[in-house]
């Protein structure tokens, strides 16, 4: 595969940017095997954005020639107060996360944050390093990355620690590109601000839309947007839902005639199309008929001008998630230990 074909696989949805783009292209026409990484935190229930955009994401990468590792962020997720903060739950959860991105990215590895630690012991020093280049108002600016604000006033003295502690995992990683959903945009950014200064390698920054909830959108300032959310189970299509949970879901989306923020056209674009080279929706002779739509511009501009209807809209998602999520899903029976170590958490 030429560099321009490996560019563009890693360009396509739901990518939204490259910092930069120039920079990826040099990275592939010198160096055949670069090195990626994708940081989790162990929060729950996988969802289709959490597993499914990200895993067809990160098997765009692999196909281009990139070696791919998922960091399981086990202390980040500690210090972020997932999982009751319970340590034997994120264990125990980190080996449900570890088998599902293993089943939808086969060829990718996985790292998890406490063997890191534990097997680089210039870890800590390098921490410290990187911290005297970061004041305290400029870790509070960063505190979104954790789904928190900046001027949040009750956090514990660990919470700090979360920023700088992703930054050095991208080093000690040996991290040629560093790729997360746009709610991690912020540390990239650190990353590539300081890490000159140290003259550590600095890593291409690709980040990927994240996949809105299914509820209707609400006007924020964070990269996230409204985002698909473990913790909310109405707004998300979760990979353990039945095909008829899915349905359902889907029914009840917030899809208004005509308006392109919703959710089911994200999915379209970031799922659907990444998967399948058309779509076609069935209906009535009486209300059009039959229609395919070979790529997704011409499925939203068929919804922005009102020529598909909503229903239509929905069941033409329906049907093509459940093809999709279903054989997942079946791969990923989950023991009821795990289960409910997850409910008995949130």
């Amino acid at each position: 595969m030429d560099v321009t074909s490996k560019v563009d696989l890693i360009m396509r949805p739901p990518t939204e940017e490259a910092v930069t783009q120039e920079e990826l292209t040099n990275l592939f026409q010198t160096n055949s095997k670069p090195r990626h990484y994708i940081g989790l935190e162990i929060s729950g229930f996988l969802h289709l954005g959490s597993l499914i955009s990200t895993g067809f994401k990160i098997n765009d990468f692999i196909k281009a020639g990139v070696d791919c590792n998922v960091f399981l962020a086990d202390w980040h997720t500690l210090i972020n107060d997932k999982l009751g903060g319970n340590w034997e739950t994120i264990s125990k959860v980190s080996q449900y996360y570890e088998k599902a991105f293993k089943t939808v990215c086969p060829g990718v590895n996985i790292i998890r944050g406490s063997e890191l630690y534990d097997s680089h012991k210039e870890y800590w020093k390098n921490f410290v390093l990187f911290t005297k280049h970061m004041t305290l108002a400029r870790t509070m600016r960063t505190m979104t990355i954790m789904g928190r604000s900046e001027s949040e006033d009750k956090i514990d003295l660990s919470k700090l620690l979360y920023p700088p502690m992703q930054a050095v995992d991208i080093h000690t990683i040996d991290v040629d590109i560093a790729h997360a959903g746009m709610d991690q945009r912020k540390i990239h950014m650190l990353v590539r601000e300081i890490f000159p200064k140290m003259k550590w390698k600095v890593p291409v920054a690709v980040h990927h839309g994240l996949l809105p909830g299914l509820t209707e959108p609400v006007a924020t300032d964070d990269e996230a947007g409204t985002k698909m959310s473990k913790s909310k189970p109405a707004s998300g299509v979760f990979i353990h839902d039945s095909d008829d949970e899915i349905k359902s879901k889907i029914k009840k989306a917030w899809c208004e005639q005509g308006n392109i923020k919703t959710a089911l056209l994200s999915i379209a674009k970031h799922v659907l199309f990444h998967e399948l080279s058309e779509l076609t929706v069935e209906r009535p002779e009486k209300f059009g008929g039959n229609v395919t739509y070979t790529n997704y511009s011409q499925l939203e501009s068929a919804f922005a001008e009102s020529k598909l209807h909503p229903m239509d809209l929905k069941n033409l998602v329906a049907e093509n998630l459940v093809k999709i999520v279903g054989p997942i899903r079946d791969k990923l029976q989950m023991d009821e230990d795990t289960k409910n170590a997850i409910k008995n958490s949130v």
